[in-house]
């Protein structure tokens, strides 16, 4: 998990590295960039992290190295080494179930209605079970 608050470039060249230290002790089988997701709780007074997963075979050699340099590096918010089955499926992310953030340059605009309130003034929508209603009733709730 990579600090959001570094710039792509830099986060990119932390990945780079650790891909580079695991090609040179190691085997990279699989990689695969999540990218920005939110954090079930704060890390270091952040509320998400941009997701970076690796999947290599390895000594312990390589594993201490990596342990050591993921540690002291800056912009590495947490990192898990974790041995798995080399039989075991390669992982998807997870689907996102939190609504896109916003646009950080539109905080500024308080005046703009929030999508939902647009919603919320819509006429409700009538039920599927209920029967047609006349041309006439529909105009009464038109405005």
């Amino acid at each position: 998990m990579l600090d959001p608050g570094q710039d792509a470039p830099a986060r990119d060249a932390l990945a780079q590295e650790a891909r580079g230290q695991i090609e040179a002790g190691g085997t990279l089988k699989h990689e695969n960039a999540w990218g920005l997701r939110k954090l079930a709780f704060e890390i270091e007074q952040r509320n998400e992290a941009d997701y970076r997963w690796f999947r290599f075979e390895g000594s312990n050699d390589l594993l201490e190295r990596l342990d050591h340099n993921l540690k002291i590096a800056d912009g590495v918010l947490r990192f898990r080494i974790f041995k798995v089955d080399p039989a075991a499926p390669v992982m998807a992310p997870p689907a996102t179930t939190a609504p896109p953030s916003r646009d950080r340059a539109d905080d500024g605009d308080k005046g703009a209605p929030e999508p939902a309130a647009v919603v919320a003034t819509s006429p409700p929508a009538e039920p599927e079970s209920a029967p047609e209603s006349s041309p006439d009733s529909s105009a009464d709730t038109a405005e």
